[in-house]
């Protein structure tokens, strides 16, 4: 089948040919599903051809370039779930002591609900663009780079993958956290120690990214992500409640206090970093990336998902968030399973479900990578578990994670690093940039106030992302006279 097949949707005898084409493709999978089924490496145009063969006015725009992976396959529920299980990551068991204890009840809450808004408008702005000059961009550079040009193509794409490098070594050192944490609860002798743990958690994320080829492929294990989710939340929920609730008056526990910690100085910089904090709670710096996978009507398909996403899809991360501030104050562990008292056998289901959770939610943070890699150097033949494109997987995502899980290892404590990256990265993809590109595309169309609206976006982040970025530096400095390389945390 020819991978450059033109569609006319003027033409019913052309739309007929189509359909044709179509159902050879879906018998090919059908017949492949008799052993195992195997999706044809196909180009991003006939994967949308359902699309423009349905559109008889021919004003379907054409896919900026061809892919290696799946898109346009995928319901906005499945969408909705692959972002809510980056919002309900294993993070939010640390957004209690890096949320709430810097900002304290009003200001978390406030920020908490506010950074949602702000961050739903923003991904909207972003999702409305992804049809531009005639053109669908399945890639936040191929967006950046049509609108500004290649420099900022090239920039945007740097800016992107520092993101999500440093979001992935987070995810490991999560997992290796879990898995220590785990190993605690019933021996508390020291000798698995986190680079080793660190070690395992990247040798399993690596086997999952192996035989997991793309995005769309993911489908049941979302669910178990959602269950995986659910067992953590919910179980640090409970014993929170359980520690702080007057019902329980035999549980000996000090007078919560709800103060914040620290010097004048220190609550300064400490404030500025949980509004990055904030940020990072609800972006993944790859939305376009993820709204490639959706089905047509793409853009109203996206706006269902980012509904569901601050909706019901965050509704885990408050619960868990309040919980556990409200249960230990400004004594909260960054890591919140530290803190909660209970049987050992469910703390360790709480903690192998966030283990299992991480390795899932690090595989779509790294799909931007994983498709750029599979599009730019993979054989572009055979479907994706044959046998030449899984030796291919193995050796590229094997040594980008090796990298990643030594990274990991050798600075347990990237948080203040990922913080720094948080503000050079996070905040112009997200914010920045997202009203920016909307104020080029939509300039004539947009009133003078919607204009003014739109460039204190622009202004106000620019501002809010280097007082992050110095935050950061600040905490690197002070941090760096305690932790040393390789540190058992």
């Amino acid at each position: 089948m020819d991978a450059n097949v033109a569609v006319s949707t003027t033409s019913s005898s052309s739309s007929e040919d189509l359909r044709l084409q179509l159902f050879c493709y879906d018998q090919h999978c059908q017949d492949q599903d008799q052993g195992q089924r195997v999706p044809l490496l196909l180009p991003t145009k006939i994967m949308d051809a359902a699309a423009a063969a349905a559109d008889e006015k021919g004003q379907r725009p054409d896919i900026s370039e061809d892919t290696a992976h799946q898109i346009s396959i995928d319901p906005w529920y499945q969408v909705g779930f692959i972002l809510t299980t980056g919002v309900n990551s294993a993070y939010v068991l640390g957004y209690s002591g890096s949320i709430m204890v810097p900002l304290g009840w009003i200001a978390g809450t406030c920020g908490l609900l506010l950074a949602a808004a702000i961050s739903m408008y923003a991904n909207a702005l972003l999702a409305r663009l992804h049809e531009v000059g005639g053109k669908r961009h399945i890639r936040y550079r191929d967006l950046a780079g049509h609108i500004y040009g290649r420099k900022i193509y090239a920039l945007t794409w740097a800016l992107q993958y520092i993101n999500l490098f440093m979001i992935n070594t987070g995810f490991i050192i999560l997992a290796g956290q879990a898995l220590k944490a785990t190993y605690a609860l019933f021996r508390d002798d020291g000798a698995l120690k986190l680079p080793y743990c660190i070690a395992i958690s990247g040798f399993v994320c690596a086997l999952f990214a192996f035989g997991i080829p793309y995005l769309s492929a993911l489908r049941i294990w979302l669910g178990l992500s959602t269950l995986f989710s659910l067992i953590y939340i919910v179980i640090a929920f409970v014993l929170s409640l359980r520690d702080g609730s007057i019902l329980w008056p035999w549980l000996t526990m000090s007078a919560r206090d709800y103060s914040i910690p620290g010097s004048h100085s220190t609550r300064v910089f400490s404030t500025i970093g949980a509004v990055a904090n904030l940020v990072f709670a609800y972006n993944t710096g790859m939305l376009p990336e993820i709204q490639a996978t959706i089905r047509p009507p793409v853009v109203k398909n996206m706006e269902k998902a980012l509904w569901f996403q601050f909706t019901v899809g965050s509704l885990p991360l408050y619960a868990v968030t309040f919980m556990g501030y409200w249960a230990y104050g400004s004594s909260t562990s960054s890591y919140l399973l530290n803190s909660v008292k209970g049987p050992v056998w469910i703390k360790a289901i709480a903690n192998v479900s966030a283990f299992l959770q991480t390795v899932i939610a690090l595989h779509i943070f790294a799909s931007p990578m994983y498709e750029f890699l599979d599009t730019k150097y993979g054989s572009g033949h055979g479907g994706p578990f044959a046998i030449h494109n899984i030796v291919f997987r193995v050796v590229v995502r094997g040594g980008y994670l090796t990298v990643n899980t030594l990274v990991a290892a050798a600075l347990p404590f990237l948080g203040d690093f990922m913080s720094l990256t948080g503000a050079l990265s996070t905040f112009p993809l997200t914010f920045v940039l997202a009203n920016h590109m909307y104020l080029v595309v939509k300039r004539h169309k947009l009133s003078a106030i919607q204009k003014s609206w739109h460039w204190l976006n622009v202004v106000g982040f620019t501002l809010l992302a280097a007082a992050a970025a110095v935050s950061a530096i600040r905490l690197i400095m002070l941090d760096s006279s305690t932790y040393h390389f390789f540190a058992d945390l």
